[in-house]
């Protein structure tokens, strides 16, 4: 591999500037001369990681059993430079542009393009050449999944950056396929006699019932029919525009049967489906705080079960996994079409490790970080672990099966058990690991389940956005167009849905779209998916 020599971009040492910010980051390891390295190492050794963390878990991440195990295995100590993951992005960057680049930074969190600023700028090495020489336990899963190595290598050949990859489930039953689920309160149905809500008249009266009959019995008008957090992935209420069309999704992207790049919101299902939720905005049947509430207070109202109908990706990080709400399936429209938008996610993100030009330490660090592709440590760096006497494990270790088996989680939120214990990742975890390797946690189990029977089968496009790697060019462009763009689709679906004007400013809309780059977009990411396709 060739050396790259550590660089300083201007933009970086201009935020630096601006920001007046004199903390530094750890600076990279001494060069400790280590060559064909195999753990443990018979005197300890210290690389410098940058990290983050959530606000839940340990300040010092060397306090999680994960790590304790590593260093024991390893001989080698991380020391650690930790942020929350709040204000982890600007701290990476300001680590970045001191100069003083640590060995790597785990769990980075980096976009296509930050990963390829900062490789064309030298910050970060490519580790192509790693994978093959040390690596075996990545090497192994390219080797089983040849379509990561095809989504890690970046347009000019090179691999920047170690990927996170989980699998639960694939195509339509992808855990990822359906994003903004919708729950709807089965109490209150039952107790005002109505059936689940198969269309969109059917929701209306549903929601009227459950704003007018006081569903809750206390007396009080305080039920809240319909509520979501705007524009905000899982919680937005976008599954609705399916019963219209081909519907919408948190990229406004889907493609044909026929491979066609699609805008959503620049179809004329997408404006029936703003219609609708202004005639249910016009009956006070959404909540008044939907489009401006934040994560916290839309959680208490539903830890308050005041909720009707709400969207989100697990209900029991919401309103408890009891049987008080029921996964609400599509609802046929007003011509009778029934459609489940499939979103474009998937277990994947490429920049979740780098390696920066400082490391003088490359096999051993390469080494190391293979050890967190391992298929047990893979399964323990994305959940949490076994064996902690101090706190709720995730996991019970079968030693005659050598495997790994979730425990009930008692009433616990999932996501909360996890980010005091898991490291976040690179790793990868693959479909044929499950009933080997570990067993399905039990709320992607149940979550698969439930969309494979109810929204599965009503799945009518075959075909998703895939992951594509674009260009720096390509990637400005696009930035440069979306920035726009989406900022100007979303504040029309909010003005159309309290004023109801989509009609009269249809077409002014989509003539502002094109000025602001649709056609050019469109061009672009059509070419972009048809190079994932050769």
């Amino acid at each position: 591999m060739k050396n790259v020599m550590k660089v300083v971009t201007t933009s970086f040492a201009v935020a630096m500037l601006l920001t007046g910010c004199s903390e530094k980051s750890n600076t990279a390891a001494q060069d400790y001369k280590l060559s064909n390295v195999t753990f443990p190492l018979k005197e300890k050794v210290t690389l410098h990681f940058i990290t983050q963390s959530s606000p839940l878990a340990p300040a010092d991440p060397n306090k999680k059993l994960i790590y304790q195990r590593l260093e024991k295995e390893t001989g080698v100590k991380i020391d650690f430079k930790n942020y929350t993951s709040d204000s982890f992005k600007e701290k990476r960057n300001l680590a970045m542009a001191s100069g003083e680049l640590p060995d790597a930074i785990l769990d980075a969190g980096y976009s296509d393009y930050e990963l390829l600023k900062l490789a064309k700028d030298g910050a970060i090495v490519p580790v192509e050449d790693l994978i093959e020489k040390y690596m075996p336990n990545l090497k192994k899963v390219l080797q089983e999944a040849p379509e990561y190595k095809s989504m890690i290598t970046a347009p000019d050949g090179h691999i920047y950056s170690f990927p996170w990859i989980e699998e639960l489930g694939t195509g339509k039953e992808r855990i990822q396929s359906v994003d903004d689920t919708p729950w709807i309160n089965k109490e209150w149905l039952n107790k005002l006699g109505l059936k689940m809500p198969t269309t969109t008249d059917e929701l209306e009266k549903v929601l009227i019932a459950f704003k007018t009959k006081d569903p809750n019995g206390n007396g009080k008008a305080d039920e809240i029919p319909m509520s979501f957090v705007n524009n905000h992935g899982g919680e937005d209420m976008s599954f609705l525009f399916g019963s219209f069309g081909l519907g919408d999704n948190g990229d406004h992207t889907v493609v044909s049967n026929d491979g066609k790049v699609i805008n959503t919101a620049a179809q004329d299902g997408y404006k029936e489906g703003v219609k609708f939720l202004n005639k249910l905005y016009k009956e006070k049947l959404i909540d008044v705080e939907a489009f401006q509430q934040d994560w916290n207070t839309y959680l208490s109202k539903g830890k308050d079960n005041r909720y009707g109908l709400y969207f989100t990706w697990d209900k029991a990080n919401i309103t408890g996994m009891n049987d008080k709400y029921d996964l609400m399936g599509p609802l046929a429209g007003p011509n009778g079409q029934v459609n489940v938008t499939r979103t474009n996610g998937m277990g994947f993100d490429r920049g979740r490790m780098v390696i920066s030009s400082a490391n003088k330490n490359l096999e051993l660090t390469a080494k190391w970080i293979d050890k967190l592709y391992d298929p047990l440590q893979s399964v323990q760096d994305n959940w949490g672990t076994y064996g902690d006497k101090n706190q709720q494990n995730i996991f019970e270790y079968d030693e005659s099966k050598k495997m790994l088996k979730h425990l009930p989680l008692d009433g616990a939120a999932p996501v909360e058990i996890r980010q005091k214990t898991n490291i976040g990742g690179p790793l990868a975890i693959l479909d044929e690991y499950y009933g080997k390797v570990t067993t399905k946690p039990d709320d992607a189990a149940w979550r698969l389940d439930l969309l494979k029977k109810v929204m599965m089968p009503h799945m009518t496009a075959e075909n998703t956005y895939p992951n594509v790697f674009f260009s720096l060019q390509e990637l400005d462009k696009l930035s440069s167009i979306e920035t726009n763009m989406n900022a100007y689709i979303d504040r029309k679906r909010a003005e159309w849905i309290a004023n109801g004007k989509a009609d009269q400013e249809w077409g002014a809309y989509l003539k502002e779209l094109d000025r602001l780059g649709l056609q050019e977009w469109l061009k672009i990411k059509q070419s972009g998916y048809d190079r994932t396709k050769k």
